[in-house]
């Protein structure tokens, strides 16, 4: 499961990394980077196959567009890959809506109970990286509009065993563009979707801080030398 992330770097960086840009009125209306403690329900940046000049802010943790009630998005913020062309709620997006999460490293927690050591994972190779995703639009009874994405898992890698069984559907770049590609079809998409290299992933403890979805300092991302 993937349940926290961060993204450390500023819109500017985002912009150049992506060759895309921000709306200006999601900018003025929200304006969410740096982000040391992103957790499902904020509104996050995502660049998506319709429209992947631009990096829009969509809800973590997906509300399907025949969901009756905007509560179910706290159950899907991830998508298990093994059943992405059998769940209602996923596959008829992986043909029509599909997206790039940014982030710069996970969260990721390992031990029992109280005793749990949170990790940040990040990628060797990208100092900015994508997990594949999927995204809906949603109209509630009063008129909002919510989009929404959910961030696809995997079973985890060798790099990934000792701290969890699943991991993020991380993207190298060739990847990323495969995954906006509207002319491939679904199998060869999934292709795509595979562990990332366990040579090309690092990972350090850091504060048990970061489980408070109210902490955003950048203390969060520091290493910690004496895990617990």
């Amino acid at each position: 499961m993937c349940g926290r992330s961060s993204l450390t770097k500023t819109e500017k960086e985002l912009e150049a990394r992506f060759q895309a840009s921000f709306y200006s009125e999601d900018l003025e209306r929200y304006n969410p980077l740096p982000n040391y403690n992103m957790a499902p329900s904020q509104m996050l940046p995502v660049i998506v196959n319709t429209d992947k000049e631009h990096i829009r802010l969509f809800r973590w943790g997906l509300v399907p567009f025949w969901a009756k009630d905007e509560k179910i998005g706290y159950s899907m913020i991830n998508a298990r890959i093994e059943t992405l062309l059998e769940k209602p709620s996923f596959k008829n997006l992986i043909d029509k809506r599909r997206c790039l999460v940014p982030m710069d490293g996970f969260y990721e927690w390992t031990g029992e109970g109280k005793e749990k050591q949170p990790y940040r994972i990040m990628a060797k190779d990208q100092e900015i990286y994508t997990c594949a995703g999927l995204w809906d639009v949603w109209k509630s009874p009063d008129g909002r509009t919510i989009h929404s994405y959910t961030i696809i898992t995997l079973p985890a890698n060798d790099f990934m065993k000792p701290i969890h069984d699943r991991m993020p559907a991380m993207l190298n770049r060739e990847h990323e563009k495969l995954w906006l590609d509207d002319s491939l079809p679904k199998e060869d998409l999934l292709e795509t979707l595979t562990p990332y290299g366990s040579d090309q992933m690092t990972a350090y403890p850091v504060s048990k801080k970061v489980g408070n979805v109210r902490e955003r300092g950048p203390e969060l991302i520091e290493k910690i030398d004496n895990p617990s």
